[in-house]
């Protein structure tokens, strides 16, 4: 019988004392997508992942990995995943061949099968002529290949990681992609954090964390029409003093520095945009100005944040 997600969490919660890392989380990624959790430090992404690896079990709920129980057999999930953690933990004192051949040993792949996908992975990752290296001489961005690499010898149907491309420049972050849209096309299921909004727009959906719980989740196209507050950009001489304005301001969702301008989600009322500029004018901003603009996925995100930042603190206020 086909499982319909490969990647499924139901009403799963994590808790390390009196944190909460994962609240009630419910989770569903099909087969071949790539998904993209973001958040700030402390949302839940890096416990999710670990979750879905077995790494750690839930205190509630379940994760299914291809319709298996993460906890229950955890040695199966093992078998049909990859797990690319933060930090490089492959033998700096090792070639780039020696580290494949030593994590090929561990997988239990030998002879013919084993060169052949070694000499594949060199090939898709043009990590070839480096191949004599030692591990430590590598660059940020090689590192990263030699540890997709290093997670892909066993041929996992999942592949997890976090924050793959964290301090890696921005072509090696470009290759990096190419390389998760080839292995996607040839069936692999990619979950994985990232800090990057930016990146995050690369991927199929992406599900937005904040304190342990999925405030939104849609494909990056539709995420950036999910408010219904308009964004502004509101410009003037003072961004500075206008963002610490239009801060007060209880009608503002937010209101976040962006290059020399301000991003504002203002309430959908059309006056409202124009009371407002009458306000910074009055206020001392005699050029203010705005003008309605796409937000971005950050934009939207931070927007979100600010919301539910609101609730919580409103929710305070009502219980003291």
């Amino acid at each position: 019988m086909a499982v319909d997600y490969m990647l499924e969490a139901r009403g799963l919660t994590r808790r390390f004392g009196n944190l909460v890392a994962v609240r009630g989380l419910d989770l569903r990624i099909p087969r071949g997508e790539i998904y993209g959790l973001v958040g700030p430090d402390g949302a839940g992404k890096t416990t999710t992942l670990r979750l879905f690896c077995g790494l750690i079990d839930p205190q509630e709920g379940e994760v299914l990995v291809d319709g298996i129980n993460a906890s229950h057999d955890v040695h199966a999930v093992r078998d049909r995943i990859g797990y690319m953690p933060q930090r490089f933990g492959l033998y700096t004192d090792l070639t780039v061949e020696e580290n494949l051949l030593f994590y090929a040993d561990l997988f239990g792949m030998l002879g013919a099968e084993r060169d052949r996908l070694m000499a594949e992975l060199l090939r898709m990752t043009r990590m070839e002529p480096f191949r004599k290296r030692l591990a430590g001489n590598l660059s940020g961005g090689m590192k990263q290949k030699l540890a997709l690499m290093s997670t892909l010898l066993h041929r996992p149907e999942v592949l997890f990681l976090d924050e793959p491309t964290n301090g890696v420049d921005p072509v090696s972050r470009r290759d990096f992609w190419e390389i998760l849209y080839r292995l996607v096309r040839d069936g692999l299921t990619v979950l994985l954090s990232t800090a990057y909004l930016d990146e995050a727009e690369r991927c199929h959906r992406v599900g937005l964390m904040d304190k342990g719980r999925l405030i939104l989740e849609d494909a990056p196209a539709e995420l950036r029409r999910a408010l219904a507050e308009p964004c502004y950009a509101v410009r003037g001489a003072n961004p500075r003093g206008m963002r610490e304005w239009l801060g007060r301001q209880p009608d503002v969702l937010s209101a976040e520095a962006s290059g020399g301008e301000i991003h504002a989600f203002l309430p959908p009322e059309s006056h409202r945009v124009e009371a407002l500029l009458t306000g910074l004018h009055t206020a001392g901003f005699a050029d203010a100005s705005a003008v309605e603009i796409e937000p971005s996925l950050e934009d939207v995100f931070i927007a979100l944040v600010r919301r539910e930042e609101k609730a919580s603190a409103a929710l305070v206020g009502d219980h003291p």
